[in-house]
């Protein structure tokens, strides 16, 4: 059946260890896109942190072509029209702070406009999320953080701290927190709570049902765990060489690295007629 839809995470599988596209990746989602195929970039940024590769594929600024951002938290329009909203309340942000805080972890939120920590002293792993996601720091105290509790929808928020601070930390993790969040490991230094509701493959078949595609009809292309769900559901779910293993097992087939165009590959071999 003929690929209607190709999503494709970002960090690890669009862009390659310079955070730039490859020429012969922009190529082949460009004739991708000029024929019909909506191509949706499926990231744990946020959209600030989109921008920039949606204007450079010519996909910024539509209303018929589409993001999934916060790892599924959030689906949209190019253009801003929201499609997909699942976010954490405020009572499970402040349970998840105080659990933080017991473990010794330093953690941020974050929200559509900012990223918000309550520690003063800031982690190097915030300000390397801030630049890399183009969204400026805020910090606030927890008391501050509830007197503005209506100002600001929690889409995720983030252990972000060394991998044995974070291992230590998810190992005490009760099942009860394990079952209240949806939870995925985008790096070794960032552990990502959400809405259980929440996953890349949850918003896909949410934007998928919407737009009449089939999952036969998509492919999709990650290289780590949170892009596992969206590799199961997809007809053609694939893995980037640069993938970890478990992503590499699930997947139907293994493409070329992020620095060796395998996105681009990719496109060609199962998209491009």
């Amino acid at each position: 059946m003929a690929i209607k839809m190709v999503a494709i995470d970002i960090d690890g599988t669009l862009i390659n260890d310079n955070r730039e596209i490859t020429p012969k990746t922009v190529e082949a989602i460009k004739k991708a896109s000029a024929q019909g195929v909506k191509v949706v970039l499926c990231t744990g940024r946020p959209m600030t942190g989109v921008q920039a590769y949606l204007e450079q594929l010519g996909l910024a600024g539509n209303d018929t072509e589409y993001v999934v951002s916060f790892n599924g938290a959030l689906a949209q329009t190019t253009s801003g029209k929201v499609m997909v909203n699942y976010s954490l309340t405020f009572e499970d942000y402040a349970d998840w702070n105080n659990y933080c805080l017991k473990e010794g972890v330093k953690s941020q939120i974050e929200t559509r406009d900012y990223i918000y920590t309550t520690n003063q002293d800031i982690s190097p792993y915030t300000v390397y999320e801030s630049e890399l996601v183009s969204m400026p720091i805020r910090y606030r105290s927890m008391d501050e953080m509830a007197r503005m509790r209506d100002e600001y929808v929690v889409a995720k928020a983030m252990m972000v701290d060394s991998k044995e601070n974070i291992d230590r930390a998810y190992n005490d993790l009760t099942e009860e927190f394990k079952n209240r969040f949806s939870i995925v490991r985008s790096e070794d230094f960032y552990l990502e709570f959400m809405n259980k509701a929440v996953s890349k493959g949850q918003a896909l078949k949410r934007l998928c049902e919407e737009l009449k595609i089939d999952p036969s009809e998509v492919m999709a292309l990650g290289n780590a765990q949170n892009d596992d769900s969206m590799i199961e559901f997809a007809g053609t779910g694939v893995a980037m060489g640069n993938s970890i293993p478990g992503t590499m097992k699930i997947a139907d087939d293994v493409t070329e690295d992020n620095n060796h165009d395998g996105v681009g590959l990719a496109i060609e071999k199962h998209v491009l007629k």
